[in-house]
């Protein structure tokens, strides 16, 4: 009987958050500048996502006879120092941008901030204590010199690593992707995306845990196991949505600012980042924009896009 009442319960439950997202998004659909960045990133990141397919050239392409020219009609955006088509290397560069951030909001924002923020919220005891202290110590570290540490200190190894797997397995051509580069940065990105996301999970927990449809679940024989992904998940939903968008465009920043300085991610694999480091001198922008302007334009673009995009879903859930 019991467990009747519990599947009835979680079926209006289902019912009631499906109701809820479509009425969101009938809210946020007719906001123009929430559609004019959803486009835009959709425009920027399916370019680099089909960047195989859409490239003209391939982002290692070089001829040194055509290089620094400006926009022609075999290289729309021109060609940098090496002769490597513009165009082409922003596309790939956006799917640089796409797999890391991607990679940090699955690990660091979704598994770790919301699973520790749910456990530390539901559980109480030695697991907050552990999960908070954890954060706290992480979080009065400096971010970004930090993640320039670790990623200066960790790719060596992580070269050496991904070599050893070549050699010893048959997964071949992982060095020449730049694949070590982009764990070394998915990884200290992780590692410090999570501390806000949970703390702010934890904060609502500890609310919801006193209301009496939770204590209703456990008084009926729900595990915990099952408050947590019945009743409390969805109620915090809200929330991880509201921190996903508005961390999207920190991530995606986070990354071009570590390849920037040299230590993010590393050649042959393309970088926003090192597109606007091979076009920052003053002379070079001087004698040649378009080095500067085309990396530069898309970056501003994309991170706009998602400051927009996360105001609107903000206003949307603030009007609900």
């Amino acid at each position: 009987m019991a467990t009747a009442t519990l599947e009835r319960s979680s079926e209006r439950d289902v019912g009631a958050g499906r109701g809820q997202w479509r009425e969101l998004w009938g809210r946020l659909r007719v906001k123009k500048l929430a559609v004019i960045s959803m486009v835009l990133i959709v425009v920027i990141y399916g370019s680099g996502l089909f960047a195989p397919l859409l490239a003209p050239y391939s982002y290692t392409d070089q001829n040194l006879d055509r290089a620094l020219e400006g926009p022609s009609r075999d290289h729309w955006l021109g060609t940098d120092r090496l002769g490597r088509d513009m165009l082409s290397r922003a596309m790939y560069s956006a799917r640089t941008t796409l797999i890391v951030t991607a990679a940090v909001l699955l690990t660091g924002s979704i598994v770790l901030g919301n699973g520790l923020g749910l456990l530390a919220g539901y559980r109480g005891g030695w697991i907050d204590n552990a999960v908070m202290r954890a954060g706290e110590i992480l979080s009065s570290l400096p971010g970004i010199p930090m993640l320039i540490l670790i990623n200066a200190g960790l790719a060596p190894r992580a070269i050496e690593a991904t070599r050893w797997i070549e050699d010893h397995t048959p997964l071949t051509g992982l060095t020449g992707t730049g694949f070590a580069s982009y764990l070394i940065v998915f990884a200290g990105l992780s590692l410090f995306s999570w501390i806000g996301t949970a703390r702010l999970i934890r904060a609502l927990v500890f609310q919801l845990r006193e209301r009496d449809f939770i204590m209703a679940a456990e008084g009926l024989g729900a595990t915990g196991r099952r408050v947590i992904s019945r009743h409390l998940l969805p109620n915090v939903t809200f929330l991880i949505v509201l921190q996903l968008s508005s961390g999207l465009g920190a991530i995606a920043g986070s990354e071009i600012v570590l390849t920037w300085f040299g230590v993010g991610v590393q050649p042959p694999a393309p970088s926003f980042g090192a597109m606007l480091f091979d076009g920052s001198g003053a002379r070079t922008f001087q004698s040649h924009p378009h080095i500067l302007l085309v990396p530069g334009v898309i970056v501003t673009l994309l991170l706009y896009a998602f400051v927009l995009l996360g105001d609107a879903v903000n206003d949307s859930f603030a009007r609900r």
